[in-house]
């Protein structure tokens, strides 16, 4: 998997006449036949899988599917624990690049512009970046993205030039 390409989000962080953008995980192979504005994909992407006790999975399989449902599809992949342990397969929602929600690479100055403008339901598109930006480089000392980066690093520019503030 490497985490490379954008979908739009049009229930979350945008709407249909203003798509905002999320990040999406894509299978190598999908992304080798992308024109990506960065140099290489990471060989591997960090993330967390939560194991959810027998009871509750069809409650949270059914929340998730609506809440996941504008732009993604289900799949299975293994997930190698950063502890060492046993790997697990695991279910991930991507947004594949057949989807009609698949945004792709984008000119980063223009994605972050794009991002600083939107917002949707669940709140401003800047505010789930920061978040995911956040939450990559505290999941291990190797977890940094640097699309993640370099695209937040962009936008708090954006947001200071504006409103002479930053986040």
């Amino acid at each position: 998997m490497v985490m490379s390409g954008d979908s739009g989000s049009e229930d979350h962080r945008g709407t249909p006449e203003a798509p905002g953008r999320v990040v999406t995980l894509i299978e190598r192979s999908y992304w080798e036949k992308l024109t990506d504005h960065h140099d290489s994909a990471p060989e591997k992407v960090w993330g967390v899988a939560y194991r959810i006790v027998p009871e509750k999975v069809s409650e949270v399989k059914e929340y998730l599917d609506i809440r996941e449902i504008n732009g993604y599809s289900i799949h299975y992949t293994p997930f190698y624990p950063a502890d060492g342990s046993t790997p697990m397969e695991t279910l991930v929602y991507i947004g594949t690049p057949d989807n009609e929600q698949f945004v792709g690479p984008q000119d980063p100055q223009k994605l972050a512009q794009h991002i600083l403008n939107s917002k949707g339901p669940s709140g401003l598109n800047r505010d789930y970046l920061y978040g995911l930006d956040t939450a990559l480089n505290e999941l291990s000392p190797d977890s940094e993205d640097y699309h993640v980066s370099d695209l937040a690093q962009r936008v708090r520019a954006l947001e200071h030039s504006v409103n002479g503030t930053s986040s």
